[in-house]
């Protein structure tokens, strides 16, 4: 995978944004190949005639709606004309096949959609004369729609319908079939009604939904600016509020314990044995409680100093986002080009799913089916979803990563390039590439077999023993650790790239080394500011929550507004995730920078520091610190000696 050969040792110095050089220029190769190959299963799709049958529809005997058809082999009704019939029309459309996703009907190309209800076959009969619609079989003449022929023809009353715009299918107006629909995939609706209600109260409720969306994000965009301002505060006042916490709930525990026991003697002998059995509960909770608090006691007095690292990069964060303004905007940029691939990947996993050859299925109708080596294609198609996901994903990391060192180490601000962002994207562009491209690859390696075993879990639940069960969710649980270690290293590996110019197995070492040099550091930035950020989110859901339930319970024309409700948490959440992820990664970005940047400089003159005030103030603490602590140490040793003496 080439990462044997190193670009230096491990005393190689770091050279911050001297030098650019292209990097892992073979795995960029490999992308575009593999990028070549999704293009060639989009063309065979469509050069199948997918796309037209996707588009157009086809009927049940292999005619593609809208155009002339070539004959099918075995098949009386194929190889008609249907330049006039652009619709495709089923007999039976709320007849669903849960399973394989499909309507179990006849399916006919039609001139026209029925835009009124049908009652009676005399009604289906006038309706042909028409319009020139025939909604019967081909065999059948409009004149011979009679009761007789029932089995030929849609089933009664035919309900009014209209095309989907693009996919020239007609659906019926009413939602019957997708109550039924959605009744076989859910199992707690119990009554049409219940369904209507909550359906309704989405669509009443329209306005409120999309109003609390966009205040979510408002109050995502000004959490980051506060965090700016009163990082110092914020932070210890969460640390004390989780020690007091702690504290309290064990006293609490401690305190039931004792009435518990105090209790238990006043009862009878049946009510003793049900009072011991709780006191004994108790006991242990408050054992649990005491050690955890002891724990995170301890945690906090050892890293009490570094929370003040935590607290300058946090407010150094805020002046990046200051400077560079764009960050903000960097998770909608990124959802957008994913929109955009998912979009693409379902549009052609919807074609190969039209493609093939023209079958016989055991209704007798026709299904085109891909045989041979090109039926496995969807694999590929697959491994390239997740791929390219990934890899649009490790792109938007080392875009900010460029952006935020490109910030660090310029020394004067006022010479920041005019958009640090677009700067970032043209390096990326021109120079690492191939890095994201490995890196992405790398994790995509853990996915699949993760995502396999997560299948086969599904497959086979209910029917494997317990120690198979056992041995599939360890392996999961190992994999998900494995993939989120890696996300977490290749994320710093693209810092080290954007700093050094250098491959990725070789930036992964040197940020790791840093990472390891810096444990503790590490740790309190990741516990503290990880548990800030995650307040944060959690904040910005409870206010948007709290005033979607006032809005909405003013809402009387509707009963049900607890899904609309969950819809608003879930985009709140999902919105200050993507903001707050963005200044979690400036973090990590800005950690690494100082890191690197107090292992490279010391303030004397040829080897300053590039770091902000903030964290200079930071430096100079530490340096007291550590000469205090020299001092005390050589007066203990005078002092021992004097006394041996």
């Amino acid at each position: 995978m080439g990462c044997c050969g190193g670009e230096g040792d491990s005393t190689r110095e770091w050279k911050p944004i001297e030098q650019r050089s292209c990097t892992d220029v073979l795995w960029l190769l490999i992308l575009i190949l593999f990028c070549i190959g999704m293009v060639v299963i989009c063309g065979f799709a469509i050069a199948s005639g997918a796309a037209q049958r996707l588009i157009f529809g086809y009927d049940s005997f292999g005619n593609i709606c809208g155009q002339k058809n070539a004959k099918v082999e075995g098949e009386e009704w194929s190889g008609l004309d249907h330049t006039k019939n652009k619709y495709v029309f089923f007999l039976e459309p709320c007849n669903l096949d849960v399973v394989n996703l499909k309507i179990k009907s006849m399916a006919l190309c039609v001139a026209k959609c029925p835009d009124m209800e049908l009652r009676t076959f005399e009604d289906v009969k006038r309706f042909a004369l028409e319009n020139g619609s025939r909604l019967c079989a081909y065999e059948l003449e409009p004149s011979k729609y009679t009761s007789g022929r029932s089995s030929l023809c849609p089933k009664l009353p035919v309900k009014s319908s209209k095309p989907i715009p693009f996919f020239h299918r007609c659906v019926p107006d009413v939602d019957v079939c997708y109550v039924n629909f959605i009744k076989a995939l859910t199992t707690f609706v119990s009554d049409n009604s219940v369904l209507q209600r909550v359906v309704t109260g989405v669509m009443t409720s329209k306005e409120i939904i999309v109003g609390l969306c966009f205040l979510s994000l408002v109050l995502s965009m000004l959490l980051m600016v506060i965090i700016r301002y009163i990082s110092r505060v914020l932070v210890w006042i969460l640390a004390i509020l989780t020690i007091l916490g702690s504290i309290g709930g064990t006293a609490v525990l401690w305190w039931l314990y004792a009435d518990q026991k105090k209790a238990a003697k006043a009862k009878s002998v049946e009510d003793e044995n049900v009072a011991e059995d709780n006191s004994k509960a108790l006991l242990i909770y408050a054992i649990i409680a005491t050690v955890v608090t002891v724990i995170l006691l301890l945690l906090m007095l050892i890293m009490r100093k570094r929370v003040a690292l935590t607290i300058a990069l946090f407010h150094v964060a805020g002046k990046v986002f200051v400077h560079i303004p764009l960050l903000v905007f960097q998770p909608l940029w990124t959802f957008l080009a994913l929109a955009l691939f998912w979009v693409y990947w379902v549009t052609v996993l919807l074609l190969l799913g039209t493609a093939g050859s023209p079958e016989k299925n055991s209704q007798g109708y026709i299904e085109f089916k891909v045989s041979g080596p090109l039926q496995y294609t969807w694999i590929y198609h697959l491994v390239g979803l997740i791929w390219i996901s990934e890899f649009i994903l490790a792109c938007q990391q080392m875009t900010v990563a460029g952006a935020v060192v490109t910030y660090y180490f310029t020394r004067d601000k006022s010479n920041l390039p005019a958009t640090p962002i677009l700067s970032s994207i043209c390096r990326l562009i021109k120079y690492h590439l191939g890095t994201v491209a490995k890196g992405s690859f790398i994790i995509t390696l853990v996915k699949i077999p993760r995502l396999i075993l997560m299948y086969i879990h599904n497959q086979l639940k209910g029917k494997e023993n317990a120690v198979a069960k056992c041995m599939l969710k360890a392996c999961m649980c190992c994999l998900w650790c494995l993939e989120k270690c890696l996300l977490y290293l290749n994320r710093n590996a693209y810092v080290a790239t954007a700093i050094n110019s250098t491959s990725f197995c070789t930036s992964a070492r040197d940020a790791l080394l840093i990472l390891v040099e810096n444990a503790l550091k590490v740790a309190a930035i990741n516990t503290v500011g990880d548990f800030v950020l995650f307040l944060g989110k959690v904040l910005i859901v409870l206010i948007t929550g709290f005033i979607g339930i006032v809005l909405l319970n003013h809402q009387r024309d509707y009963t049900v507004w607890v899904l609309p409700l969950i819809i608003i948490c879930l985009f709140a959440f999902f919105v200050s995730h993507c903001f707050l992820s963005t200044y979690e990664m400036v973090v990590d970005v800005l950690f690494l920078c100082f890191a690197v940047d107090s292992k490279q400089n010391d303030g004397t003159p040829g080897r300053e520091y590039y770091m902000d005030k903030s964290l200079m103030e930071f430096m100079d603490d530490s340096r007291k610190a550590m000469r205090s602590g020299g001092r005390g140490a050589e007066m203990k040793s005078m002092t021992s000696g004097d006394d041996n003496a």
